[in-house]
């Protein structure tokens, strides 16, 4: 299954305030580049952040699960989290 578009462009306008956010499509899925730097995957209508010791800091108690399988873990941003965009930008 594949995320929608709507889901993309919506998670993409709420991490804004992070710097140039953007998303690519990648085998049928999107990659999330900030400023140029992929920082996140967006797979299946999830939100899959790249895990960095600061990101775990800042998010505390995170879930950690692979966006696909055979794939790195990633922090897992719960659908609850992304109507906040400030703190969904700190994150990136």
């Amino acid at each position: 299954m594949s995320s929608n578009q709507s889901t993309v462009d919506f998670i993409v306008e709420q991490m804004a305030g992070a710097g140039e956010v953007s998303a690519r499509k990648m085998f049928g899925e999107y990659g999330v580049y900030c400023n140029g730097k992929m920082v996140a995957s967006i797979c299946d209508d999830q939100l899959f952040i790249k895990p960095t010791e600061t990101a775990r800091s800042f998010i505390g108690d995170v879930l950690e699960v692979p966006p696909y399988p055979g794939a790195k873990v990633c922090f897992l941003i719960t659908g609850d989290r992304w109507d906040d965009s400030a703190w969904l930008s700190e994150v990136v």
